[in-house]
Formats: structure tokens, C-alpha cells, sequence
């Protein structure tokens, strides 16, 4: 079984200079750029870090029961979850078991886009058995960059159209990107200042040009996984 590459492929590889590489989700990723990993520790810390998160999985759950849909198969409230913004939530089974966990940004009023690291959409369309609801997986559709660290919000404020400062925690909004539209959320795992962009496949790379050429002056450097 081959495994797939992300849509930053020809950029990361590029620059993977210890070839360190690993499985996720069924697609390769770096696992780290530098001999060390001290820099891209110190980026995360005190600069900016970019991190090819596109191997999550991606799931666009739209229609009527929607929001029932996924109220019923979290401990959320998703009736409070309001357009643009995202919850960081699990997922359980019906004795409350622990499936999995990720976030789900509120696209629209009846559409939702759920994150997991394991693919879930047989789980999904049980569950939503009866209801009037469209479950599509969007991974290989839809790439996705993490870039986190104190130095995050500047470097984005240099290459988007619109200014990131009025973006609040755990919200997601429509924005233009090397002229390519993008949603970005002020969303991570670092523990850190931190925004996930989240383009069409087909616009990666500019993307990626553009936050690397923007980052220069704010110790910009990509990550691992």
C-alpha cells in the first residue's frame, strides 16, 4: 500500500534535510527538517512555526439534522456553537466511550466540518441513519497548515488580505491568501499563539510560498510533525 503524499509535498521534501519521515493517516509526513530538533522548538517558542497538518481527516457534514447529528454523537452542546466559531470536542460511543477526538467548525448554519485523526465515515453515517443529512470526507480536497508561535498572527497579517487582530480564540474566518481564498482559525496544539489555514488542494502551494516568504523576518521556520 503506497502512501499518499499531502498537496505541500514538493515544498516539505524539499527541505526535509535528515529525511526523517513518518505515517499519518495513511500519508507520508515529515517528521522533523533539522538534524535537531532545537530550532523548531525555539521557532514554536519564541518565533513562528509551519506545520503540513493536511493528513487529518476531513469530514463536510451538511443538511436539516446536521447539528442533531452531531449533538447526538458528542458531549457538546452544538445548539450553542455558533457560525465561525470551532469546538475542540471528542466523540463517543453509546456507553460513552472515547472514540476519538478533533474539532468541528460551524461553516454555516446547517454545515459543519469535522477533524479526526481516524477515519470515522462508516461510524458517521450509522449514526446518522434516518437522519437528512450528506456526510462527504474531504481530506484529499482540502490541505491544511498549522503555524503557531508568538510570531503566528504577524506573519499572517503581512501576506492576507484581511488583518488577523480582531480574529478571538477558537474562531474561524473567510480570508484571501497569496489571492487564494482561505478560512483560517485561531486554532492549535502548541499551547502557543496559534492559526490553522485551510485551503483547496489545488491553491497549496502558493499558500505555502507565501507564508514562508512572509515569515522571513519573524524566524519563520517549518516543523515537524
Amino acid at each position: 500500500h503506497q502512501l499518499k503524499r499531502t498537496p505541500f509535498h514538493s515544498r516539505t521534501s524539499a527541505l526535509c534535510l535528515p529525511q526523517n519521515w513518518r505515517r499519518w493517516a495513511g500519508h507520508i509526513a515529515v517528521g522533523s527538517y533539522d538534524l535537531g530538533l532545537e530550532r523548531e522548538y525555539w521557532a514554536i517558542r519564541n518565533h513562528a512555526a509551519l506545520i503540513d497538518v493536511s493528513p487529518l481527516m476531513k469530514y463536510q457534514i451538511e443538511g436539516p439534522d446536521a447539528a442533531r447529528l452531531l449533538d447526538r454523537i458528542t458531549p457538546r452542546n452544538i445548539a450553542k456553537l455558533a457560525v465561525g466559531q470551532v469546538y475542540y470536542t471528542g466523540w463517543c460511543d453509546d456507553e460513552g466511550k472515547l472514540l476519538d477526538d478533533g474539532t468541528i467548525t460551524r461553516l454555516g448554519e446547517s454545515a459543519f466540518r469535522l477533524t479526526s485523526a481516524e477515519p470515522f465515515l462508516r461510524w458517521l453515517s450509522m449514526n446518522a441513519a434516518g437522519m437528512d443529512v450528506g456526510i462527504a470526507e474531504r481530506t484529499d480536497e482540502v490541505a491544511a497548515l498549522s503555524l503557531q508561535g508568538p510570531k503566528s498572527r504577524a506573519v499572517l497579517n503581512r501576506c492576507c488580505a484581511s488583518p488577523l487582530d480582531g480574529l478571538k480564540f477558537f474562531r474561524m474566518a473567510p480570508n484571501r491568501l497569496a489571492g487564494r481564498p482561505v478560512s483560517i482559525s485561531r486554532t492549535g496544539y502548541t499551547g502557543d499563539l496559534g492559526y490553522e489555514i485551510w485551503v483547496d488542494a489545488v491553491d497549496a502551494l502558493p499558500v505555502w510560498d507565501a507564508l514562508i516568504e512572509a515569515g522571513g523576518d519573524f524566524g519563520l521556520a517549518p516543523c515537524g510533525i
